[in-house]
């Protein structure tokens, strides 16, 4: 068993490009966590009763804006890498261009890594903004890709099944 995913991940070169820039991407989520939680101690902002009991007393059991600012970080890293996880997979499948699935991985990476910079180090606006839109625009690009792909599946039942009425 463990063979034939050797098999499959040296075959298709695209969904080894994947695989090496999603486990980056899932690897930055795990760092933004532990970047929150050495944030909430050193402010000592804890969002649970026992654990401020535990560090100090329950007048830490409260918000503070630099804990709030990574959280929204790690926040729009779930909203945005999970949906990338899905999309790059699929579009790994449908058989594109290695040069061009790698574009399309790498620009996520790069800009993804800068939107999170740009949160966590208060870049100047728009900075933020724009690494997020550029972001989307291979996401978009592989879903427009795998819908093309898939279209005429998706909806060649559907229509004789209409016509046959």
């Amino acid at each position: 068993m463990g063979r034939s995913y050797q098999i499959m991940m040296l075959e298709n070169k695209v969904f080894s490009c994947f695989v090496f820039y999603s486990v980056l991407l899932v690897i930055k989520m795990y760092i933004i966590a532990i970047i929150t939680g050495q944030v909430r101690l050193r402010k000592k902002a804890f969002a649970n009763p026992e654990d401020a009991q535990r560090h100090g007393g329950l007048q830490h059991f409260r918000e503070d804006p630099d804990v709030e600012r990574c959280q929204r970080a790690h926040r729009n890293d779930m909203e945005n890498i999970v949906p990338f996880l899905f999309l790059g997979a699929v579009y790994s499948l449908i058989g594109p261009s290695l040069a061009v699935a790698r574009a399309h991985f790498l620009v996520f990476f790069l800009f993804r890594m800068l939107h999170t910079l740009a949160y966590l180090c208060v870049l100047r606006a728009p900075t933020r903004s724009l690494a997020y839109v550029i972001a989307q625009v291979p996401c978009i690009s592989m879903a427009v890709q795998i819908l093309v792909a898939v279209s005429s599946y998706a909806c060649s039942d559907f229509i004789g099944d209409v016509v046959n009425l």
